[in-house]
C-alpha cells in the first residue's frame, strides 16, 4: 500500500519545457488516465518548447497504448522515447 497522497492536476500553462509527471497511484491504476494526462500535459505546452511525459512503469513502454493516440490526435508533433527512469518508468519527449 502506498502513501503517496493523489496527485493534483497541473493546469498552468508552460512556456518553457517541463515534465508531466504520470507515475502517481491513480496513473498505475488507469491507462485511460495516463493517457488523458499525457493529452492535457501535451495541450498545455507552449509552441516550440517540448514536455517529457514520464509514464508509469504498470503499463509497460508507451509506445503499446500511448503513441497511437499521439499519431491519431496530435500527427503534427514530433516526439521521441527518451529513455526508462531510475524509479522504472519510462519517458517520452513531446516537441509542440
Amino acid at each position: 500500500m502506498t502513501t503517496e497522497e493523489p496527485s493534483t492536476p497541473d493546469t498552468e500553462r508552460h512556456d518553457t519545457s517541463w515534465s508531466a509527471n504520470l507515475e502517481h497511484p491513480e496513473h498505475a491504476e488507469s491507462r485511460e488516465r495516463v493517457v488523458q494526462d499525457a493529452r492535457s500535459a501535451i495541450e498545455r505546452t507552449a509552441p516550440g518548447r517540448h514536455v517529457n511525459l514520464v509514464t508509469h512503469e504498470a503499463h509497460g513502454h508507451p509506445s503499446s497504448y500511448l503513441y497511437p493516440v499521439l499519431e491519431d490526435e496530435f500527427h503534427s508533433l514530433d516526439w521521441e522515447f527518451v529513455d526508462r527512469c531510475g524509479c522504472g518508468g519510462f519517458v517520452t519527449r513531446v516537441y509542440v
